[in-house]
């Protein structure tokens, strides 16, 4: 079988698809990609169904040698990259030919790259998914980050590209987001004017941020949640108002319940902006309503369809 083997593993690379759905009344996390547009457009440009294992690229990037010949794509956060000995810039498309090397370099805008590879990273699944669970343990390689000398199989695919072919990056990628979010919680006069305040400040993500969450530094003080409600659901993009006001960003590697008070949600057409985000990276929250919210998700999806038929 095809593989990828890892030279250099880079600071935080992993593999991930979208997620272990279905088990979070057992208290299992879902887990997966962080920017979903990002990796299902890898996906695509390899010539993949959407949902293929890809690695996640976080900040500094691996460098990956070729078990056979095979098609890679990258995208999401923009990287200088060299490919079987050739600069390029991501996001791209091309032919590895056996023995030849990915190699990250400087990275210029964004946080996450998704490499995928025709046929997909085909490591065992757990749970139903091939997603890594760190804390978990869980998944994708051994449920760990991934370490030099890792050998990730990749399964069945004809090889379809010739030569590298690049895009232009999605304009969201190295921006401050303006993330559109919907109000949550209690519906009461305290929590109306949690949600106003929250979205009239500016963040920037704390170096304690990772997948579970970000925890985000405001620009001004906020009101003061209640101390610890009991534990409800919570989802991907929850924003969390804990005991001393600064706010936590629920990514995909979030607990399935919590018991913080909830404010707000930011909507899926904007997941992607978020997970593109890393420490000292800024960011606002601007109001929403299910009509726009809906709007924008479809909008994000004929963009992606855009995207990839550009490659052909």
């Amino acid at each position: 079988m095809n593989a990828l083997t890892v030279e250099r593993a880079g600071l935080l690379s992993t593999v991930q698809d979208g997620g272990r759905w279905g088990l979070q009344h057992l208290g299992v996390s879902v887990s997966g990609w962080m920017d979903d547009w990002s990796a299902r457009l890898a996906n695509r440009l390899a010539g993949n169904p959407d949902g293929e294992a890809v690695v996640e690229v976080t900040w500094l990037g691996p460098t990956l040698r070729a078990e056979g010949a095979l098609t890679i794509a990258i995208a999401g956060a923009v990287f200088d990259v060299t490919i079987d000995g050739r600069r390029a810039r991501t996001p791209l498309v091309g032919p590895l030919p056996e023995g030849a090397t990915i190699e990250f370099g400087e990275r210029r805008a964004g946080t996450r790259a998704y490499v995928a590879v025709r046929g997909g990273i085909a490591v065992a699944p757990v749970l139903g998914s091939r997603s890594t669970d760190i804390r978990s343990g869980l998944g994708g390689m051994k449920g760990r980050r991934l370490r030099t000398g890792d050998r990730l199989p990749v399964g069945a695919g004809a090889i379809s590209a010739t030569e590298i072919r690049t895009l232009v990056p999605a304009p969201w990628i190295g921006a401050a987001p303006k993330l559109r979010v919907l109000p949550m919680g209690a519906d009461t006069p305290a929590a109306h004017e949690r949600f106003v305040r929250l979205c009239d400040a500016r963040y920037r993500l704390a170096s304690a941020s990772d997948r579970t969450g970000y925890r985000l530094t405001a620009d001004r003080p906020l009101p003061d949640a209640d101390a610890a409600l009991i534990s409800q659901p919570v989802a991907t993009g929850t924003v969390q108002l804990p005991p001393g006001g600064s706010p936590l960003l629920l990514m995909a590697d979030r607990q399935t319940t919590g018991g913080y008070a909830t404010v707000a949600v930011v909507t899926s057409a904007d997941l992607p902006l978020a997970g593109q985000l890393g420490p000292g990276d800024a960011c606002t929250f601007v109001p929403s309503d299910w009509a726009e919210a809906l709007r924008a998700l479809e909008e994000r999806e004929q963009a992606l369809d855009r995207t990839a038929a550009r490659i052909r």
